[in-house]
């Protein structure tokens, strides 16, 4: 099986632009859904509504990988399982250290999934001289000071940094001198790299207060609108009567009231 440092995907050669690589993943999720249940077929609104996009975007982005589905059957879904797949890298091996083996890091090397979509956990690395030889998720913790041989040994390419953010900086830049090209970032703090290494930052505290501000947003319509309703039923309760009309509906002459429709 090849390995990460010698196969790269083509994906950035073939022009795909970066929107679209970011919803193949949400596409081969829902594929391998449709697979498990075995799905033969499924049609590009399915496929849309089950990966949340449109079914006009789903088609352009397809578009990109050369595949339109057949009019009146659908995409095969075995084959855009492949395709997918193939595009995102995901038909090698990708060996993975993650650095940092806290809370989170020993959460992540505790994750099944890297192993189901072709990323192999090649190594934990912890600072703690106490952590080291420590097995995690079946894994033995090595220190930080072998890093370097680690990679090269084991041909990394993608780091996964679960530092405190103090240190996280400092982790990166080694990891890059050492030839990691990818780095998978969940330290809160922003990471500067050269040209040619590409970062991905997970900040759950960042993702939590989009959401806090999306419910105060809604608690402040929904506020809103509580006091229109009580403004528009004081206003109904103090309008003045509506005046009364008077007999036939007429207007007041120098001998009474005059009809309205005067008789023929």
């Amino acid at each position: 099986m090849a390995t990460g440092r010698t196969h790269r995907p083509a994906t950035r050669s073939r022009g795909i632009p970066e929107a679209t690589v970011a919803r193949l993943p949400l596409y081969l999720r829902a594929l391998t859904a449709l697979s498990e249940r075995s799905v033969p077929t499924v049609s590009s609104e399915e496929l849309a509504a089950a990966a949340g996009v449109n079914s006009a975007k789903l088609r352009k982005d397809f578009s990109y990988l050369g595949s339109y589905g057949t009019r009146g059957v659908g995409y095969d879904v075995e084959y855009l399982v492949y395709q997918i797949s193939r595009e995102l890298g995901l038909t090698q091996d990708w060996p993975v250290v993650i650095v940092g083996i806290g809370n989170l890091g020993a959460a992540l090397a505790g994750y099944g999934g890297f192993a189901s979509r072709g990323f192999r956990v090649a190594a934990l690395i912890d600072a703690d001289p106490a952590m080291t030889g420590k097995p995690v998720a079946g894994i033995p913790v090595q220190h930080s000071d072998d890093l370097e041989k680690i990679i090269e040994e084991d041909g990394v390419s993608i780091g996964v940094i679960a530092t405190p953010a103090g240190v996280a900086q400092q982790v990166c830049d080694r990891l890059v001198a050492a030839g990691v090209t990818s780095i998978l970032n969940f330290a809160p703090t922003v990471l500067s790299v050269p040209d040619g290494v590409d970062v991905r930052k997970v900040d759950l505290s960042i993702e939590l207060q989009i959401l806090a501000f999306h419910e105060q947003r809604k608690a402040g319509e929904e506020s809103s609108a509580e006091a229109d309703a009580a403004e528009a039923d004081t206003a109904a309760a103090v309008a003045p009567p509506a005046p009364r009309a008077t007999t036939g509906g007429g207007r007041k002459g120098p001998d009474g009231d005059v009809p309205a429709v005067m008789p023929a």
